[in-house]
């Protein structure tokens, strides 16, 4: 079946963005919950007019990014937390807790306010409608590609990364009574598109029209959180960021603006059902049938596959072990059938200190040879195989390291080393070993604007790959600028 064209692609926008809408009525008109309080009554004769839609959105930015002095503002008390304590800040890191896919953090309160909610509603209602503009800009000693580096593949130009729109709703893992629901809605647009698309879900707009912009329904799924089973299990059935890993898809929820290496070649989405389940506070695990990586479910390619991943952390949070084995069949060539094997560990070394490293190994079995008569599917790359052979196993492997240092309540520095070995090719197109180094600087200005300057140096050592083979090194200096709404 072919991948629907750009028209479906329209549609399925305008659909979207229509739901998110009527989700955000749905929580404008339902009602309230005991712990929110109760809307202001109607103002009395000669009473000031009550501030509408924009004059609200602008003082919840106002008040962000000029918030008033401690002493003169009461603090609301720390939602209720059930678990061990967050081991970090956020902001200015992008999670306060050691992160794991495929499920909210179970015990963790939905606290979170967001401009536009305050402006539509006041932040009331547990439906929220809530996104971000992410434009940036490169320089390059590439003319005409930085690939394989993300996500500023394309070189020397100022361009508009992310448009996100999201429509919400996290189910209430805090308490242990009764059974609770979510859901999730992702409008992506822009140049990011290419690092979510999966086969069948609009692709055509990439994989045969190779559009630099486009647009993708990145996450879509609904999710039942059942305390009865242990400490809480997570339900989640729907289109999702594939599980293990530090980076993810979306801009605010990763240390830098550019991705590593591994990041920019491992899945990006999967389409399934994911059951998450606490154990204790230290124990987590996982499992998950979907349809195989970056692909619909209603595409030739699709496969059952497994997931299946086991977390754990030390009482004194300090540490994190995350262990994935991900979209696990039987590894024959189809679009994007990686076979991957996932390690995380973070480590806290003090307060303001801490890391997070990642390895994986990953491979496809029967992938096309370069130069042979069997072409690879649209979108992907042969291998470079043995003389004669017209398929053969491609595998890679990778390790990532970011060390972070918080420098204040609104900064942090962080420092990636990478390298990656893509002994077939198949995946960068370019049969070399790659090793990266970065330094990013992020900055906040109240919890709604991100700045992440960075510089950043890479090297495949085999063969020249970068510039589109032209040259063996690359260096890029870019930012991105991240508006939440």
């Amino acid at each position: 079946m072919r991948p629907k064209n750009d028209s479906f692609c329209r549609q399925y926008s305008l659909l979207l963005v229509s739901i998110s809408f009527l989700c955000c009525s749905f929580s404008i008109a339902q009602p309230l919950d005991q712990t929110i309080a109760p809307l202001p009554d109607a103002p009395r004769p000669g009473a000031s007019k009550p501030k509408g839609f924009f004059a609200r959105w602008a003082d919840f930015y106002r008040q962000d990014w000029s918030p008033p002095p401690a002493s003169s503002s009461a603090s609301a008390p720390a939602p209720a937390r059930r678990g061990l304590p967050s081991p970090l800040e956020s902001p200015p890191f992008p999670n306060s807790d050691w992160s794991y896919g495929g499920a909210p953090v179970i015990g963790e309160p939905d606290s979170n306010s967001y401009p536009l909610m305050t402006a539509i509603n006041q932040a009331r209602g547990r439906t929220k409608l809530y996104g971000w503009l992410d434009p940036t800009l490169n320089f390059s000693t590439s003319k005409n590609s930085n690939a394989p580096e993300a996500n500023d593949v394309y070189s020397n130009r100022f361009q508009l990364n992310q448009f996100v729109l999201y429509a919400e709703r996290l189910p209430d893992s805090v308490q242990q009574d009764h059974l609770d629901w979510g859901f999730h809605l992702t409008a992506l647009y822009g140049t990011d598109y290419r690092y979510t698309t999966a086969k069948g879900y609009g692709s055509s707009q990439l994989l045969n029209d190779h559009h630099q912009y486009g647009f993708d329904p990145t996450l879509e799924y609904l999710d039942l959180y059942i305390p009865q089973v242990a400490s809480g299990m997570n339900l989640r059935l729907g289109r999702f960021i594939s599980v293990p890993g530090i980076e993810a898809q979306l801009a605010p929820n990763n240390y830098t603006f550019s991705h590593s290496l591994l990041y920019s070649i491992d899945p990006f989405t999967d389409t399934g059902l994911m059951a998450t389940v606490k154990l204790n506070d230290q124990w987590l695990i996982q499992l998950g049938i979907t349809d195989g990586h970056d692909v619909a479910p209603w595409t030739p390619d699709a496969k059952p596959s497994g997931t299946a991943c086991v977390s754990y952390t030390t009482q004194t949070v300090n540490d994190n072990f995350y262990v994935c084995a991900n979209g696990i069949n039987g590894a024959k060539y189809a679009y994007n059938n990686l076979q991957q094997y996932d390690t995380t560990w973070y480590h806290k070394f003090s307060k303001t200190v801490h890391m997070a490293t990642e390895s994986w190994y990953m491979y496809e079995r029967d992938v096309p040879a370069i130069g042979g008569s069997i072409k690879p599917e649209a979108g992907a790359n042969p291998a470079a195989c043995l003389a004669g052979e017209q398929r053969c196993t491609a595998p890679e492997y990778a390790v990532v390291n970011f060390l972070q240092k918080e420098l204040s309540a609104h900064d942090f520095l962080s420092f990636r080393s990478d390298f990656l070995n893509d002994k077939k090719g198949q995946r960068t197109g370019y049969a070399t070993k790659y090793s990266e180094n970065s330094i990013t600087w992020c900055h906040w200005i109240g919890s709604t604007i991100q700045l992440r300057p960075e510089l950043r140096f890479e090297r495949a050592w085999d063969e020249r790959a970068y510039d589109n083979g032209r040259r063996r090194n690359q260096l890029t200096v870019a930012s991105d600028l991240i508006i939440h709404f």
